[in-house]
């Protein structure tokens, strides 16, 4: 037997996790079944969704390990370039960046 624990946080600062005890050879697939984090979240689907084991992504038949944590991943909000980019346009050249400390005297930028 082997214990696994699978994770989903569904929003922020909200998470579930589930302790398991599976066969040796049992697979990413499995675990996520006997979870019971499918029926709680319809919004789940095992085909589309993207999972990882200790922050690296894999698949369904993935095999898992002794003390294996298998996370599920929800779909980003928003792109962080593009989250990126509106704050820096907010915040405005000067208060961003290399520009924030200007030593006096320097050229602009260092």
């Amino acid at each position: 037997m082997i214990r696994v624990c699978v994770v989903y946080a569904p929003a922020a600062r909200e998470v579930h996790e589930v302790a398991l005890s599976l066969a040796e050879a049992s697979c990413v697939g499995d675990a996520l079944q006997l979870s019971g984090l499918l029926q709680s979240f319809p919004e789940l689907n095992p085909h589309k969704i993207r999972m990882g084991v200790w922050g690296r992504q894999v698949g369904l038949t993935h095999t898992l390990c002794d003390q294996d944590r298998v996370e599920i991943y929800r779909p980003l909000r928003v792109d962080p370039k593009v989250a990126r980019r509106e704050r820096f346009v907010k915040q405005g050249a000067r208060a961003a960046g290399l520009f924030v400390k200007k030593r006096p005297g320097a050229k602009a930028g260092y």
